[in-house]
């Protein structure tokens, strides 16, 4: 018995780093899971990999309602009635605020604030229709506190708290809980992107990583995608029954405060 049989839960972002952990894990729980992404070759394949009794790839670009209609129709179609989301689908940007193009914020403002909307508004209707289920928001650990040069996405995620909040609010009468993720630093291509090419990642570079990790975070290291998956399958299951509208900080120690060490 998977802790999420019979589920269908549609993932965002769902081609690599964590989502494609979120989705390969609810899978082995149970859950038939419609992967969303914009990276066609690697989201097929990862489908691909976890089984087509199991897994479907559709393109989706989470800024565009149609999109959402889309996807919900093939997951429909094809698992039937939807009881789960994780709005896992986001953008990175470096950059002062003072230096951030008006396009560059807004491209960030519509892939992660604007998508974690979309998804909301479009998916809960059907999870409600299913008889109720769960969202799982991927917010960040900057949304609850300040990063330099990261001021964009820090403002999306801080609002993807709000949505949360609210929408569990809205959403609770509807048999339909909401709850958001706040990971710190995680060794996915976003995060890091010389994961984009690890043959060129240099020693000196893999190294002057690990240093950076071991200094800022309690726990010594980066996170690994797996890890924060982990708890979007508590979020999305039953051991979190009673819990909604919270945010989950899983960062490794690094907001917990200032290490004299």
């Amino acid at each position: 018995m998977g802790k999420l049989d019979g589920r269908v839960v549609i993932i965002t972002g769902a081609a690599r780093g964590q989502g494609e952990q979120e989705a390969r894990l609810f899978a082995a729980e149970g859950a038939s899971v419609l992967l969303g992404d914009v990276l066609d070759e690697q989201g097929a394949a990862v489908a691909k990999d976890i089984g087509e009794d199991r897994a479907r790839y559709v393109r989706m670009d989470v800024s565009r309602e149609e999109d959402w209609a889309a996807a919900i129709a093939v997951a429909k179609a094809t698992f039937g009635p939807i009881d789960g989301l994780v709005n896992n689908a986001g953008i990175l940007r470096f950059n002062e605020l003072t230096a951030t193009p008006l396009e560059e914020f807004q491209q960030v403002v519509q892939v992660n604030q604007v998508g974690a909307f979309l998804g909301i508004k479009t998916v809960a209707p059907e999870i409600e229709a299913a008889g109720g289920g769960t969202i799982v928001n991927t917010s960040s650990y900057t949304g609850l506190t300040g990063m330099a040069y990261v001021g964009t996405y820090a403002a999306t995620k801080a609002a993807i708290l709000g949505l949360t909040r609210v929408a569990a609010l809205e959403l609770a009468g509807k048999g339909i809980r909401v709850n958001a993720m706040c990971p710190g630093a995680v060794d996915t291509p976003m995060a890091n992107p010389g994961l984009l090419d690890p043959a060129n990642l240099t020693d000196e570079a893999r190294d002057a990583m690990a240093e950076l990790y071991k200094r800022v975070v309690p726990m010594g290291r980066v996170g690994q995608p797996e890890e924060i998956a982990k708890l979007a399958l508590f979020l999305t299951g039953e051991d979190s029954s009673y819990i909604t509208g919270q945010p989950f900080v899983i960062d490794g120690g690094w907001m917990a405060g200032v290490s004299i060490l």
